[in-house]
């Protein structure tokens, strides 16, 4: 806790308050929040050129995932946190029926939403199409995607991995809009992975060959 007061002490412009537990709990809507409650502005997403624009400047092959149908904003925060890990350069969400950047997807993402780009696209298949024509490769992850990741060399350029929904996968029309469909070996039998680590499991594979 004085390691936190003082970093925020340093910083300047952040205003400080003392406040009992029962103020805490109602701020945080009785999340666990260890004695420490950060107010901070409403998200301000980035457009999903941004994220091909950053990488250019960084001089690398854009490494992006998009989203599509995935609801649950703790998952949104654990593929940012992916994403962060292995390089990424962003993660595209839509605009409805769709996670966005709440408090708990900050919180999955520990700390990793500070330096990772989040983009809202209005419309996902048009998004995708936009990157296509940017010669970004789109790879859908699907159960019975006709390639393995291990197998897939476009892993190792530009591209845009998208991760459907756990119950549902990829929509019809993001589904025709990807280049290659592919799945993830599971030997254990498994019927399906959670979305922040199917995206966790493509990143590492993109990150390999690209090293």
């Amino acid at each position: 806790m004085r390691e936190a007061l003082q970093l925020a002490a340093e910083r300047g412009g952040i205003n400080l308050m003392e406040a009992p537990r029962p103020e805490l709990d109602r701020m945080t809507n009785g999340l666990n929040h260890q004695g420490l409650v950060l107010q901070v502005p409403p998200y301000e997403y980035a457009h999903p050129e941004d994220l091909v624009a950053g990488a250019h400047d960084e001089g690398e092959d854009p490494l992006i995932v998009a989203l599509d149908g995935v609801t649950d904003p703790r998952n949104l925060g654990a593929v940012v946190r992916s994403v962060s890990a292995f390089g990424g350069h962003g993660v595209v969400v839509p605009e409805r029926r769709a996670a966005g950047m709440t408090a708990g997807a900050w919180k999955t993402s520990a700390g990793a939403a500070a330096r990772t780009p989040v983009a809202r696209a209005t419309n996902l298949t048009r998004a995708l199409e936009a990157y296509k024509k940017a010669g970004i490769t789109i790879v859908g992850l699907a159960a019975d995607g006709e390639t393995e990741i291990g197998e897939l060399a476009a892993l190792g350029g530009p591209v845009v991995i998208v991760v459907g929904s756990e119950g549902k996968g990829l929509s019809r029309l993001v589904g025709e809009t990807c280049d290659h469909r592919v799945r993830i070996p599971m030997p254990g039998g498994a019927e399906s992975l959670n979305a922040g680590v199917a995206a966790g499991i493509v990143l590492y594979e993109a990150a390999r060959r690209r090293a």
